[in-house]
């Protein structure tokens, strides 16, 4: 299998051996608190309410990182599209006019 994937026994090896890095280690600590806080929040917040809640729990992060990883996670806030009054109000006065001036 490695032969056809075109990958050497040793390269194999210590991919298996690897430990973590810092990096990978607080990304996933991040992931984490980011989906806490989607779910708390009912899955409507998006990257800027969840950054700001990171901050205000003491994390030092970026939005675009937190857009970032949301994206990897496949998630997004849900948006509500704003509600829009679509019917004419039924005071017909304007339209009823005296054709016969009586």
């Amino acid at each position: 299998m490695l032969k056809y994937l075109g990958v050497s026994r040793s390269g194999y090896r210590s991919w298996l051996n690897r430990t973590p890095s810092d990096t990978e280690k607080r990304r996933e600590y991040i992931k984490r608190k980011i989906q806490d806080i989607y779910e708390e929040s009912k899955q409507n917040y998006g990257a800027p309410k969840i950054t700001k809640k990171l901050r205000q729990r003491g994390e030092i992060i970026s939005e675009r990182t937190v857009g970032k990883c949301m994206r990897e996670m496949g998630i997004k806030a849900q948006w509500v599209k704003p509600w829009t009054i679509t019917t004419i109000d039924s005071d017909l006065s304007y339209e009823l006019k005296n054709l016969l001036d009586e």
